[in-house]
């Protein structure tokens, strides 16, 4: 990950902390309802000492690594990325990241560094970086008995 990269990401953290959250609405006993959550997107380079990381190999992981710590869902992204390693050498590289809403837990917190941790080791990585923030999220689902309109 690049400096820039994690500038950018310190800067966006503290200034979505700044903002107030619009209120959404709330239902008690409706699932569409909104509540307060965390969004944590992880950040994963695809280059390794051992080559670079498959697309099999990354379905692998995540299958085995992310679902079972997060089986409720996710969204992966395909990014590319850049960051300046311990070498000192801007690295240019795929990437990965992935969202994650969760409620703000400590065991879901531990949960996400679970999963970076597993990444670093299995894929012998010098970082992967975490973006936090708290959320309100809500599912926007089609009222029962409505057609839908396509």
């Amino acid at each position: 990950m690049s400096c820039k990269l994690v500038v950018s990401a310190l800067l966006l953290c503290a200034l979505t902390a700044c903002a107030s959250l619009a209120p959404l609405p709330v239902k008690p006993g409706d699932p569409s309802a909104c509540g307060e959550r965390r969004q944590d997107r992880v950040l994963f380079g695809m280059n390794s000492p051992d080559g670079p990381v498959s697309e099999a190999q990354w379905q692998t992981f995540l299958a085995e690594v992310v679902t079972p710590r997060f089986p409720a869902g996710l969204t992966v992204y395909q990014a590319k990325g850049q960051w300046r390693g311990d070498s000192g050498q801007v690295e240019q590289e795929d990437s990965r990241a992935i969202d994650l809403i969760h409620a703000d837990t400590a065991e879901e917190r531990r949960r996400v560094v679970e999963i970076a941790d597993e990444y670093k080791r299995r894929f012998k990585q010098e970082a992967v970086l975490i973006v936090s923030t708290p959320a309100r999220a809500c599912f926007a689902g089609l009222a029962k008995g409505r057609p839908s309109a396509g």
